[in-house]
């Protein structure tokens, strides 16, 4: 069994393989160039980086101008432009916490049990303080890139698997996306529509 820090850059290469292999298909059919989704999140040297410049920019280029810059623009009129980033990044994670408990609950069909929200809260609380002491030190100090970046991917991946993929596991996602994904080979094979139920997941079960 992979360990936990593995499992979770397997999971990242493989949804960047994945979103490679669909860029590629439209810019050979429809003549598109699609907009890449990661930027190495791996090389991330704070939380400010991982989230806002590496990791799902098309959800980040949606949440920038629909959340996070009105919430900052509101708060600037109160707090002033030098903390009103704080309370906008909250309000930001708790709308993407939100989100994503209603799309998992629309595909899996279980009670939501507050984890995901819970995740995005503490990465964006960690975040909030990360930006905190960014404004206070005014780039007095700064961490050496190597341990920067190792304390980023620690961080993220332990909260991931404390709180974003716990729910997930436990309703069985890898198992329902197994079969929903056999299914699918199946109708392409055979052109025969068949329950994800009625498969047997061979990797996960």
């Amino acid at each position: 069994m992979l360990c936990p820090g593995n499992n979770y850059f397997a999971i990242n290469g493989l949804m960047e393989l994945l979103l490679a292999s669909v860029a590629a298909l439209a810019r050979a059919v429809m003549k598109v160039e699609l907009e890449p989704q990661f930027d190495e999140p791996y090389l991330a040297t704070s939380l400010q980086d991982f989230w806002g410049r590496r990791w799902n920019l098309m959800v980040s280029n949606i949440m920038r101008p629909t959340i996070y810059q009105p919430v900052r623009s509101f708060c600037t009129r109160v707090a002033g432009a030098k903390w009103a980033s704080i309370p906008a990044v909250l309000v930001t994670f708790l709308v993407s916490g939100l989100m994503h408990e209603l799309i998992f609950y629309n595909y899996l069909r279980h009670k939501p049990t507050g984890e995901i929200t819970c995740f995005f809260l503490v990465n964006g609380l960690s975040l909030a303080v990360e930006i905190g002491i960014k404004n206070i030190l005014n780039g007095r100090f700064l961490l050496p890139k190597i341990l920067s970046r190792s304390l980023t991917l620690t961080f993220v991946v332990c909260t991931s698997f404390w709180l974003f993929f716990s729910p997930l596991l436990r309703a069985k996602a890898d198992v329902q996306g197994c079969r929903e994904t056999l299914a699918i080979i199946e109708f392409f094979k055979s052109g025969r529509l068949i329950s994800p139920n009625d498969f047997s997941c061979p990797f996960f079960e």
